[in-house]
């Protein structure tokens, strides 16, 4: 059974995409970030700490 209590993120894109590689861009707009200093709130996967650790100096995680 899945935990009542999930853990989560949150990701906050801090330095703008512009300029970085195509799949990086991918991986900011797969996490939700559109814009800066926008936060979300994510779900403790293995697959969304790949593509937070891809993007590490794009953006400010908080557990």
């Amino acid at each position: 059974m899945a935990n009542a209590q999930q853990k989560t993120l949150r990701v906050t894109l801090v330095h703008s995409p512009i300029g970085s590689k195509e799949a990086h861009r991918a991986c900011v707009r797969g996490l939700g970030l559109r814009r800066l200093n926008q936060t979300v709130e994510l779900a403790d996967t293995p697959a969304i700490r790949g593509m937070i650790n891809r993007v590490a100096y794009l953006v400010k995680c908080e557990g």
